[in-house]
């Protein structure tokens, strides 16, 4: 009857250990502060357009663009919500099913937290750490300073695409022991199709590690998959990245290169103090321009005070089967101390995190071969010395909270002695590293409940709250910051402020609007000044129905010809077009032609039947930003499209033509070829998955040629037992 009964894979309990402890560890930071997790630019834009977008998802349509949400609404040229993940879709989904979004927020970032973690351990084992500090690094990781503090609580594609580029790493490195090319295509694609850049680096970087160790060792059967697999994940890259690329040029984004401001810059005396729970490093940041309000660059409480206890002398014998665990961390030990911009590539403090992933992966590896407690006082000094060190260091950079800084010495110096004391016992080492990180995550979250260096929004967490709150009816334009970024979306109203990493520049230029949709108090007279097209103001051309003016911004306001205040509040004013738009079923706002329908049936299309005049050309304006990829047709020939004032779309009619219907139609630049790309990147995926698979099952009918023995390895085999 026992034999019918399957144990587990080995190493499966300590595995689900690790994801349980994560999630339960994962509710810390959410319980010291409700709108952890909804925080920054979670709050302004992930959040709110994960709700928007989940609607969208179970309605059946395809969120590609957003015309309602103007900058923020080019949904395939942002990239960063990911559209074309299929773990993303599914939790949009469930996003849109909750009221109360600082709690969606914590349910999917533990989420990805818990894959972060089990990423990490399936990767320190895959190494040839033992269970016990792999699970010790894996739980500690997930809630280093960066991680937490900006990943989890604001960036949220980050965390995304990093605990994707982590288990890619470990499903490369399986292809060393037979496994399927399968797994790293899939999770190299996961990464990549998250939409945030630093997951296809990240995915570059780990496919090249194990190549390099295939490389070392001769193995070209390994080399020679991870190739192919990092060919394979390469073509889903034109599938996220085209229509940015192809829209950039309308965009601040625009001529990006190289630059250094300081901006989110660690140095390498920073990283000295990865282990101090209390340390604020010096590092420009957005509200302060002196130093982080956070630990942004703490990893795990135990990585230095153990060093000196250590057995360094098993790298020697390993390094070969490490090799890929060293390009990682010069890498990004590179990439973290390089500048500000590069390209899609900001901030250099965002490579800590994956720096840490390597560092904890050696120190994994060397703490299964067991501490070292020969020499007892000599290394118990050592330890103390360190300490003392980064005590004083972290001190001398926030004098004024030196009491965090005993507490910070002290946990240190007796969770070093406890583990010692264990490892002298010969177990619970482990036990006592993770306790720590339990207590050091405690701590920091008391100290530091929110990151102040990005922005807190603090609008209410519930919809409905926020629906009730926010005042507009028909497309409405803010003065001054009124709807943080997309929460519009949320709000039921058609706020023309958004948020957007892009901006169209001419857009942005012409109502002074910023990336989070707040704008100057000049943005009123901007907009109610007529325009070269005939005289009309942009509040017509964009078919704006409400302005609701900030008093921040503007105490007072005149409302203008065709307009009245309908409200005044102590915070807010409203402004209401007094009669309907012109077109009510459409997005048209000025016509030169005799308009007879104008209808438009969703988002990316839209169809105008005019009459006019032959021999007279004719224009049409639209409530539409004049993004790449817009197609204008009448009677199956192309007509000419420009941007009109503030960036809005114009068709040009020609005087040929007495009447018709015109067709108005929007596809992403590189959207065609960048699914043909990825259905090529699928078949081929499972294609060679087949293939490998069935060369692993083939029957050997013959006896293989001797193999040389390597010196390396017959010098390492002398003298042991046959």
């Amino acid at each position: 009857m026992s034999a019918l009964v399957r144990k587990p894979p080995p190493g499966l309990p300590v595995a689900a250990g690790v994801v349980a402890t994560v999630l339960l560890l994962a509710q810390v930071p959410f319980l010291r502060n409700r709108l952890f997790y909804a925080w920054d630019d979670s709050a302004a834009q992930f959040l709110p357009m994960w709700h928007h977008l989940g609607g969208r998802l179970t309605s059946g349509r395809w969120p590609l663009l957003e015309v309602d949400n103007w900058m923020g609404g080019n949904i395939a040229a942002e990239a960063l919500f990911g559209i074309w993940n299929p773990v993303n879709l599914a939790n949009y989904v469930l996003v849109s099913r909750f009221d109360d979004l600082a709690l969606a927020g914590l349910v999917v970032k533990s989420e990805f937290l818990a894959l972060l973690a089990l990423g990490t351990y399936l990767l320190c084992r895959a190494y040839g750490a033992g269970r016990g500090p792999a699970a010790a690094v894996a739980i500690a990781l997930p809630f280093c300073g960066f991680t937490l503090y900006y990943d989890a609580a604001s960036w949220a594609s980050g965390l995304m695409a990093f605990a994707w580029v982590v288990l890619t790493w470990w499903a490369a490195k399986r292809l060393d022991a037979g496994g399927s090319p399968l797994w790293p295509f899939l999770f190299g694609a996961l990464a990549v199709t998250s939409g945030n850049p630093y997951g296809v680096l990240g995915v570059c970087v780990v496919l090249a590690a194990p190549a390099v160790e295939a490389w070392l060792r001769r193995d070209r059967a390994v080399l020679v998959r991870l190739l192919v697999v990092g060919v394979l994940v390469g073509l889903l890259v034109p599938l996220v990245y085209l229509p940015l690329l192809g829209t950039s040029a309308v965009t601040v984004r625009a001529g990006q290169g190289f630059a250094s401001n300081g901006l989110l810059m660690p140095r390498l005396s920073d990283l000295l103090h990865l282990s101090v729970p209390s340390h604020l490093p010096l590092i420009r940041t957005f509200s302060d321009p002196l130093r982080l309000t956070v630990p942004g660059v703490y990893f795990a409480w135990f990585v230095v005070p153990l060093l000196p206890w250590l057995r360094w002398d098993v790298l020697r014998g390993r390094w070969r089967g490490l090799v890929g665990v060293f390009v990682v961390g010069l890498v990004y030990l590179l990439l973290a101390l390089g500048p500000s911009n590069a390209w899609m590539f900001r901030f250099p403090l965002r490579h800590v995190q994956v720096l840490f992933l390597a560092v904890g992966v050696l120190f994994a590896v060397l703490l299964t071969a067991g501490l070292r407690v020969d020499h007892l006082r000599r290394r118990a000094l050592v330890t103390a010395g360190v300490l003392v060190l980064s005590a004083y260091l972290t001190f001398a950079a926030g004098t004024w909270q030196w009491q965090r800084h005993l507490v910070s010495l002290g946990l240190l110096a007796a969770g070093t002695a406890l583990v010692v004391f264990r490892a002298r016992a010969g177990r619970g080492v482990s036990v006592v590293l993770v306790l720590g990180v339990a207590a050091t995550l405690s701590l920091q979250t008391s100290w530091f409940p929110a990151n102040r260096d990005v922005a807190d929004h603090s609008f209410p967490r519930s919809v409905a709250a926020l629906r009730a709150e926010v005042h507009g009816g028909g497309t409405t334009f803010p003065v001054g910051s009124v709807v943080p970024g997309n929460v519009g979306l949320v709000a039921g109203t058609a706020s023309v402020g958004s948020y957007t990493g892009m901006s169209l520049r001419a857009f942005a230029d012409a109502t002074c609007m910023d990336f989070a949709g707040s704008t100057c108090p000049d943005s009123l007279r901007r907009i109610f000044t007529p325009t070269d097209v005939d005289g009309r103001t942009l509040a017509d051309l964009m078919g704006l129905e409400t302005v609701v003016v900030h008093r921040g911004a503007l105490p007072d306001v005149t409302a203008p010809a065709g307009w009245a205040l309908t409200d005044r509040t102590d915070t807010r004013l409203v402004l209401r077009r007094v009669g309907p738009v012109e077109w009510p079923e459409g997005r048209l706002t000025h016509a030169t032609v005799d308009v007879d329908r104008d209808v438009s049936p969703d988002d990316r299309h839209e169809h105008v039947r005019f009459t006019k005049v032959r021999g007279e050309t004719g224009t049409l304006v639209f409530a539409r930003l004049a993004w790449p990829g817009y197609r204008a047709e009448l009677d199956g020939v192309h007509l000419r499209t420009s941007q009109g004032p503030a960036g809005l779309l114009v068709v040009h009619v020609p005087a040929d033509v007495e009447a018709g219907e015109v067709h108005l139609t929007w596809v992403p630049p590189g959207l065609p070829a960048g699914i043909a790309l990825a259905a090529v990147s699928l078949l081929s995926a499972f294609a060679y998955t087949v293939f490998t698979h069935r060369r692993r099952r083939r029957p050997v009918d013959f006896v293989p040629r001797q193999r040389r023995t390597p010196r390396h390895a017959a010098m390492s085999n002398a003298g042991s037992p046959s």
